[in-house]
C-alpha cells in the first residue's frame, strides 16, 4: 500500500497526521476493481439505469410532496427557489460528475473526502450523507403515506386513520404506511442490486408519464392573477425555500454510491450525474410552473397529496388526481429505494476502511448484498418515518446535503493539485470558477436554515466525531497499514 501522506513509515504518528490520513486513489481504484470489473460487489448496472437511479432518488421529494412546505415560504416566487436551488445542485453535480470519473467507488463523498481532505473529515462527511440519506427516506415515506390516503379516498371514500398515518406531533401514534413502505424497498433490495436497477427504471418512466400528465392537465387551469403578488417575502422567502427544496437534489449524490456496481464507471458516472441533473431541473421547473399558476398560494398550506388536489380542482373530476395519487406513489417508492440503497453502500465503504464495524461489510455470498447492513438501515429508518414530522425531517437532510456539497466542490480543487495527472472521465469546466461558485451557493443556503436544524446537525457532527476517536481512528485499516 502507498505511503500515507504526511506519515514516515515506522515512524510515531501524531494525532494531527491520523486526522489528515489521505487514502490513495489508485489503492481505492485496485481494491474495487475499478479499472479490471474486479472487486467485491458485481459491475452489472449500465448508464441507462444508472442515469434513472438519479431521477428515481430525485423527483418524488420535491414535486410530489416538498411544494406543500416550500409554497408557502415564498409564494409563487418558488419558481425562482427551484432555480436557484438548482443553480447549487447543478454546480456541485459538475464537480460530483468529476470526482465520480477520478475515483469511480462506493462511498460517494466520504469516499471523495478520503482521498482529498482526510481521515477526519471523512468521518465528517459520512455523518452528512448517513444524515441525509437516512432522514431523507424517512422524510418521502412520510409523503407516500399522504399520497397513499388521497388515493384510497378517491377510489373507495376512505382513508387510513389518522392514529396510524401520522407522526405524534401531527396526532397520530405511528405512521403505518411509511413503515410499510421502508420494508417493502428492503426485501426488494435483498434480492439484489441488478433487480432493484431494472425494477427503479420501470418506475421512473411511470413517474416521468404521471408527471407530464399533470403538467398537460394543469395548464388548463392556469390563472395568472395567481402569479401576482410573485413575491410576498422577497428574497429572504425564496431563500428561505430554496433551503428547504435542495432536499429534492439528494438523488444527484444517490449515483455516486453505485461507484462499485456499474459498468465503466469512468465514463458512465459522470454521464449519469449530469444527464439526471438535467432532467430532474427541467420537470421540477415545469411541475412548479403549472402548480402556482394552477392554485392560490394560500391552498398549499398544510396540503397533503398536493399534485392531486390540484388536478382535482382543475378537472372537477377524481380520476386525474387518481391517476397522478397513484403515479406519486410509484414514484415516491423508487425515491426511497434508491436512497436506502445508497445509504447501505456508504455503510459498506465505511466499514471496509475500519470506520465502523465489519457487521456493515458482510455480503451475502449469492446476491452479493450487505443483508445485514439493509436490514439494520431498515429499521432505524423505520423508527424515524413513524414517529417524526415531515417539516423537520425535510430540513434536515438539506443541510446533511449541502455540507457534504460543500466538501465534494473543495475536493475537487484539492485533488487538481496534488494529483493533476490522475486519469479522470470529467473534467470541471470553467474551472476553478465552478467549484467556488458551488461552494458560496452552498454556505448562501446554509446560513438561512433554521436555528434548530443547524443545532442539531451540530450536535450529530460532534456524535460522528466522538465516534471516530473512539472506534475509528483505532480501528483504520489505512492506520494499522502503517504501524
Amino acid at each position: 500500500m502507498a505511503a500515507v501522506r504526511g506519515e514516515t513509515p515506522g515512524a510515531q504518528v501524531s494525532l494531527r497526521d491520523k486526522m489528515l490520513r489521505r487514502k490513495p486513489v489508485g489503492v481505492m481504484s485496485a481494491e474495487t476493481g475499478a479499472d479490471t470489473d474486479g472487486g467485491e460487489l458485481a459491475r452489472t448496472i449500465g448508464l441507462f439505469q444508472l442515469t434513472l437511479f438519479g431521477v428515481g432518488a430525485t423527483i418524488g421529494t420535491g414535486i410530489f410532496v416538498i411544494l406543500t412546505e416550500a409554497v408557502p415560504t415564498a409564494g409563487p416566487a418558488v419558481i425562482l427557489s427551484f432555480v436557484m436551488a438548482g443553480v447549487v445542485a447543478g454546480l456541485t453535480a459538475i464537480c460530483y460528475a468529476e470526482l465520480a470519473g477520478a475515483v469511480p467507488v462506493s462511498g460517494s463523498s466520504y469516499s471523495y473526502a478520503y482521498a482529498t481532505l482526510g481521515e477526519a473529515i471523512a468521518m465528517v462527511v459520512a455523518a452528512c450523507l448517513l444524515l441525509e440519506y437516512g432522514v431523507s427516506a424517512a422524510g418521502v415515506a412520510v409523503g407516500w403515506s399522504q399520497y397513499v390516503n388521497e388515493l384510497l379516498d378517491n377510489l373507495f371514500g376512505f382513508t387510513i386513520p389518522d392514529a396510524i398515518s401520522q407522526a405524534p406531533e401531527q396526532g397520530g401514534v405511528l405512521n403505518v404506511p411509511a413503515v410499510v413502505l421502508i420494508w417493502l424497498c428492503t426485501l426488494l433490495l435483498l434480492r439484489g442490486a441488478s433487480e432493484s436497477a431494472k425494477i427503479n427504471a420501470i418506475m421512473v418512466m411511470i413517474k416521468l408519464g404521471v408527471l407530464a400528465l399533470f403538467v398537460i392537465v394543469g395548464l388548463q387551469g392556469w390563472n395568472s392573477d395567481h402569479l401576482s403578488h410573485f413575491a410576498p417575502d422577497g428574497f429572504n422567502g425564496i431563500n428561505a425555500a430554496a433551503g428547504i427544496i435542495f432536499f429534492s437534489y439528494i438523488g444527484l449524490d444517490a449515483v455516486s454510491t453505485a461507484g462499485e456496481e456499474v459498468k465503466n464507471p469512468r465514463r458512465n458516472l459522470p454521464l449519469a450525474i449530469l444527464g439526471a441533473l438535467v432532467i430532474v431541473t427541467t420537470i421540477y421547473v415545469l411541475v412548479a410552473v403549472v402548480a402556482v399558476a394552477a392554485q392560490p398560494v394560500s391552498a398549499f398550506k398544510g396540503q397533503e397529496a398536493g399534485l392531486s388536489n390540484i388536478l382535482e380542482s382543475v378537472t372537477g373530476s377524481t380520476w386525474p388526481a387518481s391517476v397522478l395519487a397513484a403515479g406519486a406513489i410509484i414514484s415516491i417508492f423508487s425515491v426511497t429505494l434508491v436512497v436506502i440503497y445508497g445509504q447501505t453502500r456508504i455503510l459498506f465503504a465505511m466499514s471496509r476502511d475500519g470506520m465502523i464495524p465489519q457487521f456493515f461489510h458482510r455480503l451475502n455470498k449469492r446476491t452479493l448484498v450487505p443483508v445485514r447492513s439493509t436490514i439494520f438501515v431498515a429499521i432505524v429508518i423505520s423508527c424515524l418515518a413513524g414517529v417524526i414530522p415531515i417539516n423537520f425531517l425535510f430540513e434536515m437532510t438539506s443541510i446533511g446535503t449541502l455540507v457534504a456539497f460543500l466538501v465534494v466542490s473543495i475536493g475537487v480543487m484539492v485533488l487538481r493539485q496534488t494529483q493533476p495527472d490522475l486519469p479522470r472521465g470529467f473534467r470541471v469546466p470553467l474551472y476553478p470558477l465552478v467549484p467556488i461558485a458551488s461552494i458560496g451557493g452552498c454556505i448562501w443556503i446554509i446560513k438561512d436554515l433554521r436555528s434548530v436544524t443547524i443545532y442539531v446537525f451540530l450536535i450529530w457532527t460532534s456524535v460522528a466525531l466522538a465516534w471516530y476517536f473512539f472506534y475509528g481512528i483505532r480501528n483504520s485499516k489505512l492506520g494499522r497499514a502503517k504501524s
